[in-house]
C-alpha cells in the first residue's frame, strides 16, 4: 500500500517541484528588470506549486520541497543583486541622456521647405464650374 501511493505523491511532487522552479526563474528575471508586478505574481504562483511539491514528503522524499524552496531562496537573491548592480551604472546613463538631449537642443534650427499657398492648376476645369 505505501509503495502505491509512492508511486502516485512521488511524480506529483517532482512535477510540482519543476514548475515551481519555473516560476521562481520568472520571478527572479522580473526582479531583475524591475517588473513589481510580475514578480509578485510568479511568487504568488509559486506557492500552489510548492505545496504540490510537498506531496512527495507524505512518501518520505522531501527533495522536491527542498528544491522548490532553494530555487526561490536563489533566483530573489540573484534577482535582487542583479539589479542593485544595474541600478548603480544608472546616474552615468541619465548624465548621458541629459547631455545628447542638450545636444540636440542647442543645435542648428532645421530649415523647412518653403510652402505654397495656391493650388497648382491642372489645365482643366472642375466638373461642376459653370
Amino acid at each position: 500500500m505505501a509503495s502505491e501511493l509512492a508511486s502516485i505523491l512521488v511524480p506529483i511532487g517532482v512535477v510540482g517541484a519543476v514548475l515551481a522552479a519555473l516560476c521562481a526563474i520568472v520571478a527572479g528575471v522580473a526582479i531583475m528588470r524591475g517588473a513589481a508586478g510580475l514578480a509578485g505574481g510568479a511568487v504568488g504562483l509559486w506557492i500552489p506549486s510548492a505545496m504540490l511539491s510537498s506531496t512527495a514528503s507524505f512518501a518520505s522524499q522531501w527533495m522536491p520541497l527542498l528544491v522548490s524552496s532553494i530555487v526561490l531562496a536563489a533566483m530573489l537573491v540573484i534577482g535582487a543583486v542583479v539589479r542593485a548592480i544595474l541600478s548603480a551604472g544608472e546616474p552615468a546613463r541619465q548624465a548621458a541622456r541629459i547631455a545628447r538631449a542638450e545636444a540636440l537642443a542647442d543645435g542648428p534650427e532645421p530649415q523647412s521647405a518653403p510652402r505654397t499657398t495656391t493650388a497648382p492648376s491642372t489645365g482643366s476645369q472642375p466638373a461642376l464650374a459653370g
